[in-house]
């Protein structure tokens, strides 16, 4: 059964969030940079009443995923009038054909998930039109499950990434790297061991372009697992359901309609949840392209990420998807990815898989 906030029960449960962020942040290791981490709440598919309840109780940084959702949501007149310093953060899967749209958002804070030099190019260039006085903050998203239904760049090609923006991106700053990781880790049977190489990540970029650890941020943990994140070192946690209630994918679907806030394809096709099968997204790799960056030994998975590493991206074999909401959902990094593949399944009765 779906879990849906009623009234007042928004600032209720953010104020019981940031309890909890705290006491995670007080417990962790001395060995961790003191950086006091960052909620943003993922307010994906939640109506514009809710993201103001919590703006209100003091919510400041808001996660999205499409960028026709944050375009609206941006706009809505309520969110300009009432949530005058919100800070947009975008945590899905970045096309270059949207980035302009992308750029133009108002009060866009963050884009959390840059996975190539071409996409940081894009935005670079974007932001640069509009001549903004400040610098539009991004991370670079890792693939560190080496999942192959996950976005994100290999963990051999996180330096030359963060290399490029630095040095050849002026309109953008590095700030951070982002994973999604796993979601089926149990905390006590050890560390996460996609966290361990964010922050693995992390020290080898920090060496590589001199930068102290504590001013590179770690992105990571969503409702399931943010306080063991923070155990290990995250700064900036994305939580929704236990904030916003289960997000249910059909609200506002019509038939023969795209569901409410996803990105439709250029050609009109709308987003299908039948059940049927669907080819799997695999990533174009390069065998004679071995991966530079050293990476403690670790699970299968990650060693098949080292294995296959290139700079190919996994975004130019999708095409066998429906739609492009369809795509998003199955491998961007988001909060409640179990809850949307089961809807994307034919399953909507996904369960409340995180609890109040």
């Amino acid at each position: 059964m779906r879990r849906v906030m009623a009234d007042g029960e928004v600032g209720k449960a953010l104020r019981s969030v940031l309890d909890r962020i705290r006491a995670a942040s007080n417990a962790r290791s001395l060995e961790i940079p003191a950086v006091q981490p960052r909620l943003v709440a993922v307010s994906k598919t939640k109506p514009v009443a809710l993201i103001c309840e919590a703006y209100m109780n003091g919510q400041r940084h808001f996660g999205e995923n499409y960028v026709k959702e944050l375009e609206e949501k941006s706009t809505n007149s309520r969110i300009l009038n009432e949530c005058k310093s919100i800070r947009w953060h975008f945590i899905g899967h970045v096309q270059r054909n949207k980035v302009n749209k992308l750029t133009n958002i108002p009060h866009l804070h963050m884009v959390e998930t840059v996975h190539s030099e071409q996409l940081a190019t894009s935005l670079n260039s974007a932001w640069e039109k509009l001549q903004k006085a400040e610098r539009l903050k991004i991370m670079v998203q890792v693939n560190t499950s080496g999942e192959e239904n996950k976005h994100g760049c290999l963990p051999c090609d996180v330096v030359s990434i963060a290399t490029h923006v630095v040095n050849t991106c002026p309109h953008l700053e590095f700030v951070g790297l982002m994973t999604v990781g796993a979601l089926n880790h149990n905390p006590s049977k050890g560390p996460n061991l996609d966290f361990q190489h964010l922050a693995e990540c992390r020290k080898t970029v920090c060496e590589n372009l001199s930068i102290l650890e504590e001013h590179l941020e770690l992105s990571m943990g969503m409702s399931g697992d943010f306080e063991h994140a923070i155990a290990m070192g995250s700064t900036n946690v994305r939580v929704g359901s236990v904030i916003f209630g289960t997000r249910d994918y059909k609200i506002d679907a019509k038939p023969g309609s795209s569901k409410a806030g996803t990105d439709s394809t250029a050609s009109g096709e709308q987003e299908t949840n039948d059940g049927s099968s669907r080819e799997k997204l695999a990533p174009q790799t390069n065998p004679n392209e071995p991966c530079s960056m050293a990476i403690s030994e670790s699970s299968e998975k990650q060693s098949k990420a080292v294995a296959s590493c290139s700079k190919a991206h996994m975004e130019n074999s999708i095409g066998s998807y429906n739609s492009e909401s369809e795509k998003d959902m199955l491998v961007n990094g988001f909060d409640d990815v179990c809850t949307a593949h089961l809807t994307i399944n034919g399953r909507p009765d996904a369960p409340d898989l995180f609890g109040p």
